[in-house]
């Protein structure tokens, strides 16, 4: 029987818990929430960069389980007519307490003196990894698209509703769980993510 181990994600959005467990699920390891864990940090992510904010959420967790993995990801929205915004500050857009449909009508308001074509975007996810040692790595994965202001599809989360991809005909919100993670920046990352593991784990 392979030996499992446990990666605690230094997150509370069961939405992402549930999404990475399923990236991971034919590898050693099994995903659990800090939350899970008996762990609810008061984290400030003050990193210029998803890369950083990544790493000192999965470093504030990792200091209460120094003994296990832990997994943290900085994702979100950056639009290329807006320089790359909200970028980083994507879950906190229009304010901490703003609605999904509150920040879509937000971007729009913002886009529109650009042609839709031209409405062109990406989704970054940067995901930081501390072993049982306290070395960490990071590994980033992006998928392109453009947005769509008419939101469709009742899949996903966050953003997904209005960001259309052209190769798809549809927005990661109407994808199938199988090919929304096939694409998606969380999915690329998180399989980069388990491949290094597993080459680590031998």
């Amino acid at each position: 029987m392979t030996k499992e181990f446990k990666l605690i994600l230094a997150t509370s959005n069961k939405d992402k818990v549930r999404e990475i467990g399923e990236i991971l699920k034919d590898t050693p390891f099994v995903a659990v929430s800090m939350r899970d864990e008996g762990f609810d940090p008061d984290i400030v992510e003050d990193g210029k960069t998803f890369e950083e904010n990544a790493l000192i959420k999965a470093r504030a967790v990792h200091a209460l389980a120094p003994d296990c993995y832990v997994m943290a990801d900085d994702s979100g929205l950056c639009i290329d007519a807006l320089d790359g915004a909200p970028g980083i500050y994507s879950a906190r857009f229009c304010g901490e307490d703003s609605t999904y449909p509150e920040k879509f009508k937000k971007i729009f308001e913002m886009l529109k003196d650009v042609p839709e074509d031209e409405r062109t975007a990406k989704f970054v996810c940067s995901i930081a990894v501390v072993r049982p040692d306290g070395s960490e790595f990071t590994v980033r994965g992006e998928i392109c698209g453009v947005l769509h202001e008419k939101p469709m599809g009742d899949g996903g989360f966050g953003y997904d509703p209005i960001f259309y991809v052209p190769e798809f005909g549809m927005t990661t919100a109407q994808m199938t769980k199988e090919q929304k993670n096939s694409i998606s920046h969380r999915g690329k990352a998180s399989r980069a993510m388990a491949e290094k593991l597993k080459e680590e784990l031998g």
